[in-house]
């Protein structure tokens, strides 16, 4: 188990990932209570802040090269199989069943990354929960839901999703706020 899944595994409630590009935004999420961060550019700066879990966006080298903890991909054979040279814990991004049912059959990921298009028609709640049903118990899943409400966070926790990723200006709003230290 990596040290991504574990954090989720471990947490009580629903596990907050925040995205994040650069240290003071680091620095912030971690102050207010986020379990992870996410990283789609300034890898550097974010991994230099902080030693919380590090979910990576992007290169397999980039991730590698900074210490990343786990790596999005899509649900492709060879970047599974890379990350996995890379000591990398591969989170596949899936937007539809067809999706899950590669990723199941190809590569027995541990972690989903349930994401789906804020363009499309579709509530972009109900498609989360709509795949997290295609989701095999055992498995640990991550909704991407940038623009969360705490609403949302705790339909999804209800629901069973393990982890939510969301963007840095909701988690005052979905994470209490670390005690005043003494």
């Amino acid at each position: 188990m990596g040290k991504l899944s574990q954090a989720i595994a471990e947490g009580d409630g629903i596990t907050i990932i925040v995205e994040v590009e650069d240290a003071p935004g680091t620095h912030a999420a971690v102050k207010q209570g986020a379990d992870a961060v996410a990283c789609r550019r300034g890898i550097h700066q974010v991994r230099a802040a902080s030693e919380v879990p590090l979910l990576a966006f992007g290169s397999l080298i980039d991730a590698k090269g900074v210490g990343a903890d786990a790596i999005a991909i899509e649900p492709l054979l060879s970047l599974h199989y890379e990350a996995q040279a890379y000591g990398l814990e591969s989170v596949v991004r899936v937007s539809d069943a067809a999706g899950i049912q590669k990723a199941l059959s190809e590569l027995k990921p541990e972690v989903f990354l349930l994401s789906v298009d804020p363009e499309s028609d579709e509530d972009v709640l109900t498609g989360l929960l709509e795949l997290l049903h295609d989701v095999p118990a055992g498995k640990l899943a991550i909704a991407e839901l940038h623009d969360a409400t705490s609403e949302e966070v705790a339909e999804l926790e209800r629901s069973g999703v393990d982890a939510v990723l969301v963007s840095h200006g909701d988690l005052s709003t979905l994470v209490p706020a670390s005690p005043p230290e003494v």
